[in-house]
């Protein structure tokens, strides 16, 4: 009998490739194997494959059956193969014609009594399907209205293994899945507003230059100020997601297996716990899953207390905030994952909070303060562009203040510039580099003697120096001007003034 093949997806990173599903059935003692560098998951398949064909009413064939996965090299991990394997059986067996496999991808997860259960990376696989020129997508049902998103390809959604078939011989019709209508996961907007925030004008100017550039903030000050507060606002001025974005966005959640079938509207807010591991922050395992700071991919990573996380689990930042990805390194392979991230950090001045308040007594000593400021390393506060002090609001503005400018009004500011930047290079501000940095970043005489003696006076680095420059290029955005003037730098020069830089 000659070999049957189906196609199918495996997931690597938020990528998918294709994997072959060669089976072979010939005379011999029964047996049931599986090669192609599989994981214990899809060792596990023999099992789940041979119930599951029994239960949905056909016979699973009482002779030797070998299942070969290609390419050998590549490791395959997970149940997402189960319904091929399944398929390619029947349809070496001859309940199947082996020709209404062709020009379909398929990928599945069967339950034993021969129902199709959902897997991870839907939307990847319809990606990487219309890229091999596979006209439809098999896949089961819950899934299907995100791998539709894609709208390259047909998208038929499946509930059990016997109505597969059925699809596949033509006796049954289902209709191509369609997107969801409705949002998927992220907070609604306009429940947290800027205008609920007293006083605090400095950081908030802060913050909306952060949003219009996409660049990294830290904010210092003491318990109670409104650290959290502010940073629960950011994603209501940020832009909206363009349609490339979310579907960014949505392949990281679902590599990760936390969508509900609908595409992400809304940038993604994450605010790990002080206690997170490494793997968690930035991604990896056994098999390897988005961390955090992947999951935050064109959204707000908040590190809340940030001296309170473990400095090993920091220092895994630097890479992905330098180069929007982070990259992990196994054994079997290296995955990618994207991570595009707007950092907000908050954290007190001092291990009892209180340092250079005016109502509360410091009871730090100076080694507790320098051991408490000495868990964050230079290099990673150095990939910090904007530095705010968040002072306790006074009597005056928790009681008597005016209702502060909401969010709206400045996320429209913020939305202008940023298409302005995107007009004239295509990526927002804090994603600039090189020659392009400096083509864009053109200082007036007066903003370049201002920013010479700078260098001098607060021993910048060339990374500070560079971040410098692009904050005063946001500025300068939201101002409306072409070039950056004395008063752009002078601003973008004053958020880095703080005890915790060099400056």
């Amino acid at each position: 009998m000659a070999v049957c093949r189906a196609r199918s997806l495996a997931l690597v990173g938020v990528d998918a490739v294709p994997v072959e599903v060669e089976v072979d059935i010939s005379s011999g003692l029964p047996g049931f194997s599986i090669v192609g560098l599989p994981d214990a998951a899809v060792q596990e398949a023999r099992e789940r494959v041979r119930v599951a064909i029994s239960n949905a009413g056909y016979k699973f064939p009482a002779r030797k059956v070998v299942v070969n996965l290609a390419p050998a090299n590549l490791r395959k991990e997970g149940p997402t193969f189960d319904l091929p394997i399944a398929l390619a059986i029947l349809a070496a067996s001859g309940v199947l014609q082996a020709r209404v496999l062709e020009g379909c991808a398929i990928a599945g997860e069967l339950s034993l009594d021969g129902g199709v259960r959902g897997i991870r990376g839907a939307l990847s696989m319809a990606e990487r399907a219309y890229e091999e020129g596979l006209p439809r997508l098999l896949l089961p049902a819950r899934n299907a209205a995100e791998a539709a998103c894609m709208g390259r390809v047909e998208v038929f959604g499946v509930e059990s293994l016997r109505e597969a078939v059925e699809f596949l011989e033509g006796g049954v019709r289902i209709e191509p899945a369609v997107p969801e209508a409705d949002e998927g996961l992220g907070e609604e907007e306009g429940e947290d507003d800027f205008a609920d925030v007293v006083g605090q004008d400095f950081a908030k100017r802060a913050l909306e230059v952060t949003a219009a550039g996409g660049h990294n903030v830290l904010m210092c000050g003491p318990p109670g100020a409104g650290k959290t507060m502010l940073a629960r606002r950011l994603p209501g001025i940020l832009p909206p997601l363009t349609l490339q974005e979310s579907i960014e966005v949505t392949k990281v959640y679902s590599a990760a297996g936390q969508t509900d079938g609908r595409l992400l509207r809304v940038r993604p807010f994450r605010s790990p716990h002080h206690t997170i591991s490494t793997s968690g922050l930035a991604g990896g395992g056994s098999n390897p899953r988005p961390g955090e700071v992947s999951l935050a991919h064109h959204g707000v990573l908040f590190l809340d207390e940030l001296p309170e996380f473990s400095r090993k689990t920091l220092e895994v930042l630097r890479q992905p905030l330098e180069d929007g990805r982070v990259t992990i390194a196994r054994v079997a392979g290296t995955v990618s994952y994207p991570a595009r991230v707007t950092l907000v950090c908050s954290m007190n001045p001092c291990p009892c909070g209180y340092a250079g308040d005016t109502h509360h007594e410091c009871r730090c000593s100076a080694a507790q303060m320098e051991r408490y400021r000495s868990r964050l390393s230079g290099p990673l506060l150095d990939r910090i562009d904007l530095f705010v002090n968040v002072p306790r609001p006074r009597r005056r503005e928790l009681r008597g203040a005016p209702r502060a400018e909401g969010s709206a009004r400045i996320r429209e500011r913020v939305v202008a510039a940023r298409e302005v930047q995107l007009r004239r290079q295509g990526v927002p501000n804090a994603a600039l580099g090189g020659r392009r940095l400096r083509e864009t970043c053109e200082l007036d005489g007066e903003a370049e003697a201002l920013f010479s003696a700078a260098i001098d006076r607060m021993g910048l680095s060339g990374r500070a120096h560079d971040r410098i420059l692009r904050v005063a290029r946001t500025v300068a955005d939201l101002s409306g001007e072409a070039r950056i003037s004395v008063d752009h730098l002078a601003e973008a020069l004053n958020y880095r003034r703080t005890s915790l830089v060099g400056a």
